[in-house]
């Protein structure tokens, strides 16, 4: 089943493994909601970019993934914008490392509400416009901290767990509209995110940055390499697929073995 002129609401697309996911469903002929942080000039020429490289429409909603209503605002402005909807990613996330009774409680609220109750609300008001389709893909990015957990990570590790869990019932409520759910659970990706960890985790554990990413970053994934953001991209065109409609609410875990110990 070709992609071409289906409509995208990716969350977190502006960087990282959101852009990559972008990248990858424009390529396949997919028209592009990109949501996300950074500087207004460069998210606009990546807007460009994949536009004119890709043959596609491309617009950006700034939704803040903590504010329900902006999320809403977001899937309505899709809609009236392409006419449909038809794909949801949900990659928006944030982590804050910490022990757990040094964590400040603000940390908790905002990555609850970033990396698992904005999922929720994506979903409550994407949903009906698959369903009206007869044809939808929802792909939450998860982590392999939704199947394992690690010190230091409580509001992450809660929230991703959370998410699996979420995308377990939304895979039941919606088997038979022709629409799956589905969560890919990687391990470390070098994105921001992981940057902002390993400067965190170093300061936590007190040691170097080097010894981070060797001894904890990578200290679980076998192959001690990082996953690369294209091989992630790759996997949400895959779930997209025709080839994939007997796939749902799996977590599909892409962290180099990590969850196999």
């Amino acid at each position: 089943m070709s992609l071409n002129g289906k409509v995208a609401i990716i969350t977190g697309s502006t960087s990282g493994i959101g852009l990559g996911i972008a990248k990858a469903l424009a390529q396949e002929g997919c028209n592009l909601v990109l949501n996300g942080l950074g500087d207004k000039d460069s998210i606009e020429k990546e807007k460009r970019d994949l536009s004119e490289k890709n043959n596609i429409q491309a617009i950006y909603h700034p939704a803040d993934m903590t504010k329900p209503d902006q999320i809403q605002d977001m899937i309505e402005t899709a809609k009236a914008e392409f006419g449909k909807i038809d794909i949801l990613v949900n990659n928006a996330g944030v982590q804050y490392v910490a022990p757990i009774t040094e964590m400040p409680a603000e940390k908790w609220d905002q990555i609850i509400a970033i990396d698992l109750s904005s999922a929720f609300h994506v979903i409550h008001h994407g949903l009906p416009h698959l369903r009206q389709n007869g044809w939808g893909r929802i792909i939450n990015i998860a982590s392999a901290h939704a199947l394992v957990a690690s010190p230091f990570k409580a509001p992450y590790v809660a929230a991703k767990h959370g998410l699996l869990g979420l995308t377990k019932a939304v895979a039941l409520e919606a088997a038979r509209d022709n629409v799956t759910c589905n969560a890919i659970c990687p391990g470390y990706v070098r994105t921001p995110l992981v940057e902002g960890q390993i400067r965190d985790q170093a300061v936590a554990r007190g040691i170097s940055e080097d010894e981070v990413i060797q001894n904890v970053i990578l200290g679980a994934q076998p192959t001690k390499k990082f996953i690369e953001a294209d091989e992630i991209a790759a996997m949400a065109v895959f779930l997209c697929g025709k080839n994939s409609q007997g796939i749902n609410g799996a977590a599909i875990s892409m962290d180099g073995g990590w969850t196999a110990q």
